[in-house]
């Protein structure tokens, strides 16, 4: 089949790898029809992420049809449409029992992309099909489905609920790329009394604005005057942190207000100063996570019901094997206005698996 190989720092390439094949009993093998790229796949290629290794199928979201699954699996069977979740849950380890699958201590976890092949190929096989898998209604447009994979689930949950947005907040998302712009449409949920975008990019700027943000500003001292100015100086309620970059964070920790909630999402690859002579008298809450995807049933139901603005973050479709161009265009989303891209690959009739 064809994929995307990491091959090192700032080098990939869509080439032929062998086809995956059922290594364990709780095993699926999904063919890919819609799959997307992800910010954090583009920190990997700038080598923010050692541990994937250099032969690595990338990707870590993808919505396809079951072609094969292990003797264990009980709920999905060939021929299911499924999303493939960018987290993989066991069900039984300590932390799955309790519904944190991005921590899961059996082989789970984010590894899709990571520790093991991901999705951005042909063929996927998927860990622990049964909590790693959620079938679709065939009404459900694979390019909408795709996003609920990741940038949906992490927003809702590591952004808006672990910063506990609540009715009336002023709410502050700081990165108007795909996961600040989740962000923005979930923190809508609890009716905050105004949501401030901050980004460089003039064109996120105007996506904000369309997704439901009442202020926008330009990252660096415009947005922090401008939070002062609409907090009449106290601060935010909630800041969340959807970029990854030391300026970024820190810029959070000043617009929050004593009391209030950063919460970050961005993955970073260089650490970032913690102003404790500043913060330690302020009663601020932290939170740093990665998904768990716990709410991607819900999230599901919700687009189902026409109630998450999926479509509008597409702005960009290629067919699969022009993951190449597809990766170019994302990674100057600055010039190219991308928001999120979608690739959709060819239909195939047969897969050969290989059993152990």
């Amino acid at each position: 089949m064809k994929a995307l190989v990491f091959h090192g720092s700032g080098e990939s390439a869509w080439e032929d790898v062998a086809d995956p094949g059922i290594q364990d009993a709780t095993d699926a093998i999904v063919r890919v029809d819609a799959v997307t790229i992800c910010g954090t796949d583009l920190h990997i290629l700038k080598g923010d992420l050692p541990e994937v290794r250099p032969g690595t199928v990338l990707g870590h979201e993808a919505v396809g049809e079951v072609v094969e699954v292990g003797s264990d699996v009980r709920t999905v069977r060939p021929g299911d449409r499924v999303l493939v979740s960018c987290i993989t849950a066991c069900g039984r380890c300590r932390y799955c029992r309790e519904g944190s699958y991005g921590q899961c201590r059996a082989g789970g976890g984010w590894i899709l992309g990571h520790l093991i092949d991901g999705t951005q190929a042909e063929y996927v096989r998927v860990p622990h099909a049964d909590l790693s898998t959620y079938a679709l209604r065939g009404a459900v447009d694979s390019k909408d489905a795709v996003l609920l994979a990741d940038i949906f689930p992490t927003a809702y949950e590591v952004g808006v609920l672990n910063g506990r947005v609540r009715p009336a907040d002023t709410v502050v998302v700081v990165g108007a790329g795909p996961i600040g712009l989740a962000a923005i449409a979930t923190a809508r949920f609890y009716t905050p009394e105004r949501i401030i975008a901050v980004d460089l990019a003039p064109a996120r700027l105007d996506a904000a604005k369309r997704l439901g943000a009442d202020a926008v500003a330009s990252a660096g001292d415009e947005a922090e005057q401008l939070v002062a100015d609409l907090t009449e100086g106290l601060g935010a309620d909630v800041v969340i942190e959807a970029v990854g970059v030391p300026a970024s964070f820190e810029a959070c920790t000043r617009m929050v207000r004593p009391g209030g909630h950063v919460a970050n999402v961005g993955v970073h690859g260089k650490p970032a100063t913690l102003h404790l002579e500043d913060l330690w008298i302020k009663n601020v809450t932290i939170t740093t996570g990665l998904v768990d995807t716990y709410s991607t049933p819900t999230l599901l139901r919700m687009m189902a019901a026409g109630q998450l603005p999926t479509s509008s973050l597409v702005t960009h479709t290629f067919p699969m094997d022009a993951m190449e161009e597809a990766y170019e265009v994302f990674a100057r989303a600055a010039d190219t206005g991308a928001l999120k891209v979608v690739l959709g690959g060819p239909q195939h009739d047969a897969l050969t698996i290989r059993t152990p």
